[in-house]
């Protein structure tokens, strides 16, 4: 073996694939020692060292020394397999573990690469040069869009090792790649002049960036903007045209919320220490403003300055401070001037009164531990009662929509319910599982409203399906409208012109018109019982339908008194029977309407004899 050979690789190596040389050297020897345990046997005990200043190999086999020559000449092609194979394999590990250090200390820091695939659900990958990066979809800033061979800038967001491989993962969502980009496009901040202070984003919508000088002659804001916003359009190019808010830092919240708050105009101040809470006074027309689109203004104001910012108008606050002093006044270790104290430091709720600590509240009342413990108890009570019941109101409302309707439709259909019922007595059945179905069924007489136990959702579900599906009141009162309008029909229809006897289907339709009436059916009557007349109507009306149909006599002559209509006749018609028009038409003492508004005859047809 050449001793020269092994220094000369190992330096290649080193060079090649960015490890140190000191892996390289003990790569070899552990091949090396493979090598001869499959020439020797396993049994044996083998020991390699290489010198690290002239790369001559060091070996002895069950304590018998080897020269370099009889290293080379026992190790045959097998054994010289296997010590390559794990001189690839220790090489492949130091070459993981440097990128891993690498990228590791380029964490939070950006990145450039080319895109060498988008794969079909977003994810995009990035080749970085000595390795590739992933770019996933919920990384990637909303509605933008990557190709192929495009550059793409991104902050390295984690790095970790898998397998034989280190997995980079990149973000574009990161606020720390505003900071970067703002290092990038303007000097003053890359130099430490200006310094980002403090930032908060929603990727692809809106950043806020906090920003103070340390040169007094330098304007920080007007430096990030540059001339004619030349510095600020470059990041918020980069940035898919995200707005980008850059404020002035201070030190003092009452002067720095108000900046956070821009564009909004703000009245006052009002700070919470124990409860880390701003108070923000605003006038009613700048509240919206100052909450921003969904909340978005104040939610990164709050990011922004580290607290919680709570917006209100002065009428709001005033309001807010008598319900809560009314609210703790219930506790029973509470007066009403501790109430007010605790006001004062910005308790508002139980919620925010259950959080105090003893010792605390003990220092702003100067009541006894006991006492103070009760009133955290109690207060801990009352939020979670009040959590109960926002919870149920908030399964309430997604019941609601499940079945399509809102709160206002279902106290429109609890009130009809009730007239209803006042009427009649009984609940409709749509109205009924309609209620139920949301947990609040229709209260009886003497029963107070309020909050109902919550069915399971799939009892609801079917109880919904069943108010869908049973008759409502309106449903019976358009069922109705339609029996009196086909029998209303049927009594307005001209006779049948014809003095042929009629076929057994017409005259089966005409029967069963017949036997229809025009009585009105009550909201909630049984609609069979609506429909079912007494005998006496029902002969009634078989005989005005024979009527209608059975034509008046005539004293026209050569025409049969049994040919002629109650109805005007047709003129041809008429000229074809051999009578004039004027003889076949009836006069106005052969008919004359009757108080139904259908006409009567007075001489009818005989029993038995054909129409």
């Amino acid at each position: 073996m050449k001793i020269n050979e092994i220094k000369r690789i190992a330096g290649a190596i080193s060079l090649d694939r960015n490890i140190d040389a000191e892996i390289v050297y003990e790569g070899i020897e552990a091949a090396i020692t493979q090598a001869a345990l499959k020439v020797f046997g396993e049994d044996a005990e083998v020991q390699v060292s290489i010198d690290r200043e002239t790369g001559e190999p060091d070996a002895s086999v069950n304590g018998n020394p080897l020269s370099s020559d009889d290293i080379g000449d026992l190790l045959g092609r097998i054994a010289a397999q296997t010590a390559k194979q794990v001189m690839i394999q220790k090489i492949r590990e130091a070459e993981r573990d440097a990128l891993f250090d690498e990228f590791t200390a380029q964490r939070g820091e950006i990145i450039s690469g080319t895109i060498t695939k988008v794969e079909p659900g977003g994810t995009v990958l990035t080749n970085l040069g000595k390795t590739e990066a992933i770019l996933p979809r919920s990384e990637q800033i909303p509605g933008e869009t990557h190709n192929v061979n495009e550059r793409v800038r991104a902050v390295v967001m984690d790095v970790r090792k898998q397998g034989s491989r280190v997995k980079i993962i990149l973000s574009r969502t990161h606020p720390e790649l505003v900071r970067r980009l703002f290092e990038l496009e303007i000097p003053e901040v890359s130099e430490g002049t200006i310094e980002v202070r403090s930032l908060s984003r929603e990727a692809g919508y809106r950043s806020k960036v906090a920003v103070t000088c340390h040169d007094p002659k330098v304007d920080p804001v007007g430096a990030c903007v540059g001339v004619r916003g030349a510095r600020i359009r470059n990041v918020v190019d980069e940035l898919a045209g995200e707005r980008i808010d850059i404020i002035r830092w201070n030190d003092s919240l009452r002067v720095l919320v108000p900046n956070a708050l821009q564009p909004a105009e703000v009245e006052d101040v009002i700070l919470c220490p124990q409860l880390g809470k701003v108070i923000v006074l605003v006038e009613e027309d700048n509240l919206s403003l100052a909450i921003g689109r969904k909340g978005q203004n104040v939610r990164l104001a709050s990011k922004l300055v580290g607290w919680d910012i709570q917006v209100m108008t002065p009428e709001k606050l005033d309001a807010q401070i008598a319900e809560s002093v009314a609210q703790f006044t219930r506790i029973p270790q509470m007066d009403e001037d501790l109430a007010e104290n605790l006001v004062a430091q910005g308790f508002f709720t139980f919620d925010e009164l259950s959080i105090i600590e003893p010792d605390a509240l003990q220092e702003i009342s100067g009541l006894d531990p006991a006492s103070c413990d009760a009133i955290v108890e109690f207060a801990d009570e009352e939020s979670a009662r009040q959590e109960a019941e926002e919870k149920m109101a908030r399964e309430r409302r997604r019941q609601l929509r499940a079945m399509g309707m809102t709160e206002d439709d279902l106290k429109r259909r609890t009130d009809a319910a009730r007239a209803a019922e006042a009427r009649t007595g009984e609940i409709p059945a749509d109205a009924a599982a309609a209620n139920a179905a949301v947990g609040a069924a229709v209260p009886n007489d003497g029963e107070a409203d309020g909050p109902a136990e919550m069915p399971d959702p799939e009892v609801a579900e079917a109880m919904a399906e069943d108010a869908a599906e049973a008759p409502t009141a309106e449903g019976e009162a358009e069922a109705a409208t339609e029996r009196e309008e086909a029998l209303e029909g049927a009594r307005m229809s001209p006779p049948h012109e014809s003095a042929e006897p009629l076929p057994a289907d017409e005259a089966g339709e005409d029967s069963a018109t017949a036997n229809l009436t025009n009585a009105p059916v009550a909201v909630g009557d049984d609609p069979e019982a609506a429909a079912a007349p007494a005998d006496a109507e029902e002969t009634a009306l078989d005989q005005t339908a024979a009527d209608e149909i059975a034509p008046p006599q005539s004293d026209a002559p050569g025409v049969d008194a049994d040919l002629a209509g109650a109805a005007p006749v047709d003129d041809e018609n008429a000229g074809a029977a051999g009578v004039t028009p004027d003889q076949a038409r009836p006069s106005a003492d052969d008919a004359a309407p009757s108080a139904d508004g259908v006409l009567s005859v007075e001489e009818e047809t005989p029993a038995g004899e054909p129409v």
